[in-house]
């Protein structure tokens, strides 16, 4: 799997920020990337979304930030792949970038809290919580004339920047290291891993992606995401794990194999390491949340 530049400069050169409405069988199968930050909201369809290294089930109605150069892709269940398949996946998506409202715009005092919703975007932001105006807001949004559309949209933001109930999606870990893609390689191995973490990877398999030798590969990834590479890979494997438990369409010990733990006992270890909760907990978690 591939990660896409994409280019959006041509769609955004006439205006402040574009909103499109993405309506497709499935939403495409691209690992990408872009320099404008997006702000999603899923109007039809279920699935899973993967930011930077976080993997998550996506639903109806969700509200997501996705900062700058962050890679991101919206794989839908396999039922939108069926030949037959009548369901739809239906999106809003507005694209704009950091300094759209003018160059240090954001800088006023005043604007202090947008400035740091723009900053915590890097890491990806999942909106919780009751959202029925700001949905019902970017729903009209194009309805607006132009002036109104930017002054509706600062809103936006400034109602995003106050919302208490959120997320953040992606690790430090993963900001900082693919910061330095390029020189070291790791964006082909964040690749690999998003591949084929349902498969058995050694460190030797992605040392030598990296084209580096695997001793030096193990310090160097512990050194710029604090964590040890089976660490890394046990954590995208849980959160795999946490979109199935939420669906309830498998056992644990289906779900155990299928998110590439070998074993039911080191599944379990892994994820209560990784979520503070046993697997059946987890599901009882998320139950009294729902």
């Amino acid at each position: 799997m591939k990660l896409h530049l994409l280019d959006r400069s041509n769609r955004i050169k006439n205006s402040s920020f574009t909103i499109t409405e993405n309506r497709y069988p499935f939403f495409l199968k691209i690992w990408h990337y872009h320099q404008e930050l997006e702000l999603v909201v899923i109007q039809k369809s279920t699935g899973t979304r993967f930011i930077g290294d976080n993997i998550e089930k996506f639903n109806v109605g969700d509200v997501v930030l996705i900062g700058k150069n962050l890679p991101h892709m919206w794989l839908n269940d396999k039922e939108y792949f069926e030949e037959d398949s009548k369901l739809e996946a239906h999106a809003l998506a507005i694209h704009f970038k950091e300094d759209f409202a003018g160059q240090g715009f954001f800088d006023m005092p005043e604007m202090n809290a947008i400035e740091k919703l723009i900053d915590k975007s890097k890491y990806g932001i999942k909106f919780s919580g009751d959202l029925t105006l700001i949905r019902e807001w970017i729903n009209n949004l194009r309805n607006l004339e132009d002036f109104d559309k930017v002054i509706k949209f600062i809103q936006i933001l400034n109602n995003l920047a106050r919302h208490k109930d959120y997320k953040l999606l992606s690790s430090n870990g993963f900001i900082n290291s693919f910061k330095m893609t390029e020189k070291h390689n790791l964006n082909k191995v964040y690749e690999f891993i998003i591949k084929n973490f349902r498969e058995q990877i050694s460190l030797a398999d992605v040392a030598d992606i990296a084209c580096m030798n695997p001793s030096a590969f193990s310090r160097f990834f512990k050194r710029v995401n604090r964590k040890t590479f089976s660490e890394y890979l046990n954590e995208v494997r849980v959160g795999y794990a946490c979109k199935l438990l939420i669906e309830e369409k498998y056992n644990i010990s289906e779900i155990c194999f299928e998110s590439g733990f070998n074993n039911i006992s080191n599944f379990n270890r892994q994820f209560k390491k990784t979520m503070k909760y046993a697997p059946t907990d987890y599901i009882k978690f998320h139950a009294q949340r729902a």
